[in-house]
């Protein structure tokens, strides 16, 4: 069966410029804890990049199955910003079949029992030379309200006042 999942997520930051400015952004790049029927285990962490046709599954080194391409892809990824807030909405596309864990003997699901997600995000620092952006990440098993502070300058950066919210699709 192919399934999709909704993620929502948004932070507040100064994205209108000024002092305290730092060009936050989100990757491209998001970790989602998915039922993996390839490796029959539950609860991996499927790395998803936007644009890739196929993600890679965590695996399980325990059931010499390793790390593993799986079908699933950001089918969408959209960014809405102001000068304070920036979120992003994204859909998720996967394929999951009925499955018991070959190690705890739990029936597999979709969403998996215990949802989670990681989010990817960057910013530069006006008070650095040009450089690569640097990196931080928002996930839904963070006590909230949680800051981020750069590294450079300590100026904040961005605050999540709520988890990201993982929805199943019909």
């Amino acid at each position: 069966m192919q399934r999709q999942l909704e993620i929502q997520a948004e932070l507040t930051a100064r994205l209108g410029g000024g002092e305290g400015f730092h060009h936050v952004h989100w990757r491209s790049k998001i970790e989602l804890a998915l039922d993996c029927f390839m490796c029959e285990r539950t609860a991996r962490t499927t790395v998803l990049e936007l644009g890739a046709e196929r993600s890679l599954c965590s695996g399980s080194t325990s059931s010499g199955f390793p790390s593993h391409y799986t079908a699933a892809r950001i089918a969408a990824f959209d960014i809405t910003s102001g000068d304070d807030r920036l979120s992003l909405n994204a859909i998720v596309s996967f394929w999951w079949a009925p499955f018991t864990d070959a190690r705890t003997g739990l029936r597999g699901a979709a969403p998996t029992l215990q949802p989670w997600v990681r989010l990817h995000l960057g910013y530069n620092c006006p008070d650095e030379p040009a450089t690569d952006p640097h990196q931080f990440t928002t996930q839904t098993n963070t006590v909230r309200p949680a800051s981020e502070s750069c590294t450079h300058c300590t100026r904040p950066v961005a605050t999540s006042l709520r988890a990201p919210t993982i929805r199943l699709l019909d």
